[in-house]
């Protein structure tokens, strides 16, 4: 008998099914168009776009009112530029993102060109659009495919990527739509707000974002915050001494606790580490670990701790050229230039006995979840994102829709298979890869980790069984081997499969092989070989579908069913048959921290048998059930983290947008001057308390603090014997006295010069304010959870506190930017010539040094520029430079490379 809920979902539909029904009346409307559009020719799409940009841009005609005609115009732009027609559910997909949702579509649905038609529509407000990536490579590949459309539209598409040159990235940010990963947006943000003027800047605001692989991208890096850090005092004796320690210590000494990944010492271990460390000299004779005076040693101390027990190599990090790289636990890629902070990236460099990098301390920092909610509209895509709705809902206010597929998926998802021992597991996984390799299926499988993809890859091995290895190790190859996963009998495996970007076909990829027998063969006939290739591909294609389609076989669940559902989601594209089975053991990292003791009895009970493994639905559930309690608590934790982080993002955006007015201003003249009067204010309410006697006033200390502060020698003890003077007179008379100062220097200097000076100090004390602020925040946020155990609650102390430190901060910024203006002056004629010497004798040295180094280097007979330059070298005369590099300094002694100078190609 079906239930009621059941039984109204059956009459009425449930919500996403509704949703979906909503759009379909737009969708008819554009299939209704697609006869008129057809007949336009490629100047007719473009004349058509500069009509839709008018109609926005100067009718104010709002976007949903043309998206019909938009989104004709878009698929035939496609039709012509990529020989794709969407499915009506692909435009679905762009209605939705363009409603500002995140569009669930399974894999091999084509959410590359899905996101054609939103960014299109959007891109017409002149305001620019965000496509953001997971890596490089993606944004490069579908800045070019997507790139094609848009060029036949006749709107412009820009890529962003690490390194850059300034020119092009500028101008990738003023393009229509810009792709670009989440980490190059986050951080091009930040030195956005650390630039000395609006010209430097590249982004030009935040207008719409599509963001692709959502879950990835707004979840699970969300973690981890972009920071951009400077060096620090360098540690690394003090790590490589604590870590020779740590081994030391004995098994009672610690406790892990792998729900919470943390580690902490045991009162045993206290007294073990306490006594080493004074054996071996670090900690003073006398000087107890709960010292004030040793913070620092137990910081590194328990760095060490969690370097040594809680990330291992091949799982957490790789070692590559004497360097320690972060592996990403969702997507297996290696994390280049992301570092740990806090120390613990040093520990763990110091374990491995590579070469210790100096600490940093933080210069500006964002986490995702505050970057992305700073656009005026979000949307996102990925294959997998129900299980994650809540969050997505509660964070960044976006509704999760799921498109259907355009054709049936015909995988079948087998029940998981439960073997006792972890040996039992794999023997089984090799079993069932031989039965399924021998019929030529192909099979993907996957692993959590490079040591166990490297442990099933020797098993392989020894069974003669030939196979791919994907991890982080094989990166550079990953395109490559993904594109063979699907061939006739090949077996890959890989550490994880989310957001690959490439699918894996059966057959095998046409494109691919073409390109590679091009490369091999360059002077063959692509139109034949593309022919020939597609044949054998055909019949490749089709031996394989009678196989069974692709096989994947996942050797352990995830922590997060998106994960896993990633991994399913390879088998069984676009309506092809495939399979997908999970083979687990009771040693398996889920199962031993979530409840495997009471499996076990239940197994023992049953009288299961070495090898066998238990397959029943209940198992399925159970397991659910764990990685839904996982994916809860790492919810709460995120949601915990991102509470603090609003604290600090409330505070950025006041700072930055302080910033952004002072940069954008002609002149801060009136801005230095409220600060100057305020710190007049403040500074005669210290020596002459309101509501006092004058017996109680401290003139002598009001006269010092007005040198030290102003810069200036005042009677205030005459002013104060003054019939009538009191707190408000003395602050007045004052006042008076320091604008007549800063109208004086203003003369001297020439307004314009005092202006730019005036700016400059300005911005200067915000930075390094700002980055002062930023570091007692850390330091804050390490020790208020301390708080709790006086009953007090550590959100709202942080809060408190914080908001403290930011009154500190301003009153400090205003001392210091009074203080500086206050102490400029105009140099002398003596001493601007004594100046000018100066500079012109470094810069003469630093030419000469210069001369020296390249005669040394350059052989006999080099080119004709260098003996010249040698022998009659002028810096006001470029013919006698010879032939600089373009990285060294210009010869003209400006100091800039001379590629930024006279080498600068205009």
């Amino acid at each position: 008998m079906l239930g009621l809920g059941t039984l109204a979902k059956k009459v009425f539909g449930n919500a996403n099914d509704r949703k979906v029904k909503a759009v379909r009346p737009l969708v008819a409307k554009i299939n209704a168009l697609e006869p008129e559009f057809a007949a336009l020719s490629d100047e007719g799409l473009v004349e058509k776009t500069r009509e839709f940009q008018k109609r926005v841009q100067e009718g104010g005609e709002k976007l949903d009112a043309i998206l019909p005609e938009a989104f004709a115009n878009c698929r035939e732009a496609a039709k012509r530029a990529l020989g794709l027609r969407a499915f009506d559910v692909q435009l679905k997909g762009g209605i939705f993102l363009h409603q500002g949702n995140i569009a669930e579509m399974r894999t091999g649905e084509g959410k590359t060109l899905v996101a054609a038609f939103p960014a299109y529509l959007n891109a017409l407000t002149g305001k620019g659009v965000h496509v953001v990536t997971v890596n490089d490579y993606l944004a490069k590949r579908d800045a070019d495919t997507i790139g094609k459309v848009h060029k036949k539209l006749g709107l412009t598409t820009g890529v962003v990527y690490p390194y850059q040159p300034d020119a092009e990235k500028r101008a990738a940010y003023l393009a229509d739509v810009t792709y670009a990963t989440n980490n190059e947006l986050g951080f091009d943000y930040l030195r956005d707000n650390m630039k000395g003027s609006v010209e430097e800047m590249m982004q030009r605001g935040h207008n719409f974002a599509i963001v692709d692989e959502v879950d990835s991208i707004l979840i699970d890096e969300a973690r981890t915050p972009l920071i951009i850090s400077g060096p620090s005092q360098d540690r690394s004796d003090l790590y490589i001494q604590i870590d020779k320690l740590i081994p030391l210590l004995a098994e009672d000494g610690y406790v892990i606790d792998e729900k919470q990944r943390s580690v902490t010492f045991t009162e045993e271990g206290n007294d073990q580490i306490e006594a080493l460390l004074q054996e071996h000299g670090i900690l003073p004779e006398g000087q107890s670990l709960y010292d004030p005076e040793s913070t620092t040693i137990v910081h590194h101390v328990n760095q060490g701790l969690r370097a040594h027990k809680l990330f291992h190599r091949d799982q957490n990090y790789i070692v590559r050229d004497d360097e320690v790289v972060l592996i990403d636990e969702f997507t297996g890629r290696m994390m280049k230039g992301r570092r740990l902070s806090d120390g613990l990236h040093q520990a763990i460099e110091a374990k491995e006995g590579v070469k210790i990098q100096p600490e940093n301390v933080t210069l500006a920092s964002v986490t995702f979840q505050n970057y992305f909610r700073l656009y005026d509209k979000l949307a996102g895509m990925t294959g997998t994102a129900a299980t994650e709705a809540e969050e997505f809902m509660t964070i960044y206010g976006l509704g999760v829709v799921e498109i259907p597929t355009n054709r049936p998926v015909a995988r079948k998802d087998e029940h998981d298979q439960v073997y006792r021992t972890a040996r039992e597991k794999f023997e089984g996984i090799v079993a069932e890869i031989r039965e399924a390799h021998a019929k030529g299926q192909p099979i993907l499988v996957g692993t959590t980790s490079i040591e166990k993809s490297e442990m099933l890859s020797d098993l392989l091995k020894r069974e003669g069984i030939a196979h791919n290895v994907l991890n982080a190790r094989q990166h550079e190859q990953e395109a490559k081997i993904v594109a063979d996963a699907g061939r006739l009998g090949a077996v890959t495996i890989a550490t994880n499969m989310a957001g690959r970007g490439t699918d894996i076909q059966l057959g095998g990829n046409v494109e691919m092989k073409v390109i590679e027998e091009l490369d091999a063969n360059p002077d063959a006939d692509p139109v034949a070989l593309r022919a020939r290739i597609e044949a054998e591909h055909a019949e490749e294609k089709a031996r394989v579908l009678e196989a069974g389609g692709l096989f994947v076989l996942a050797t352990e669940r995830h922590e997060s069913r998106r994960i896993d559902n990633q991994l399913r989601g390879r088998s069984g594209r676009q309506g092809d048959p495939g399979r997908s089975s999970f083979f687990l053991s009771l040693e398996d990292d889920l199962m031993r921290i979530f409840g495997s003791e009471r499996l076990d009895k239940v197994l023992t009970t049953l009288g299961l048998k070495e090898g066998e493994a238990i397959v029943h639905p209940w198992v399925n559930k159970s397991l659910e059930k764990a990685q839904a309690k996982v994916e809860g608590r790492n919810f709460d934790i995120r949601k915990q983290l991102l509470k603090f982080d609003d604290v600090m993002n409330d505070q950025r955006k006041v700072i930055f947008s302080q910033r952004l007015e002072i940069l954008q201003a002609e002149h801060v003249s009136e801005v230095a001057e409220d600060m100057r009067h305020q710190v007049i204010d403040e500074m005669v309410d210290e020596f002459m308390p309101p509501k006092t006697y004058p017996d109680a006033w401290d003139l002598e200390g009001l006269k010092e603090a007005g040198r030290e502060r102003l810069s200036m020698d005042m009677p205030v003890a005459d002013w104060a014997a003054e019939e009538g003077v009191d707190q408000a007179a003395m602050a007045e008379r004052i006042i008076q006295n320091a604008d007549r100062m800063m109208a004086e220097k203003a003369e001297a200097f020439g307004p314009d010069t005092l202006k730019q000076i005036e700016k400059q100090v300005l911005l200067q004390a915000i930075d390094g304010k700002w980055r002062e602020h930023l570091l007692r925040l850390e330091h804050l946020r390490s020790v208020v959870g301390f708080r709790s155990y006086a009953q007090r609650d550590p959100l709202n102390e942080y809060k408190t506190e914080a908001f403290q430190l930011f009154e500190s901060m301003l009153n400090s910024l205003r001392q210091q930017v009074t203080q500086q203006l206050s102490r400029i002056r105009p140099l002398s004629k003596e001493e601007q010539e004594q100046m000018m010497a100066q500079m012109l004798a470094a810069q003469q040295a630093a030419a000469g040094a210069r001369v020296t180094a390249e005669a040394e280097q350059r052989r006999p007979g080099d080119s004709p520029g260098v003996q010249a330059r040698l022998e009659g070298f002028d810096e006001a005369d470029p013919a006698t430079w010879g032939n600089p590099g373009r990285n060294d300094p210009c010869p003209c002694g400006s100091g800039e490379k001379f590629k930024h100078c006279h080498g600068r190609i205009v």
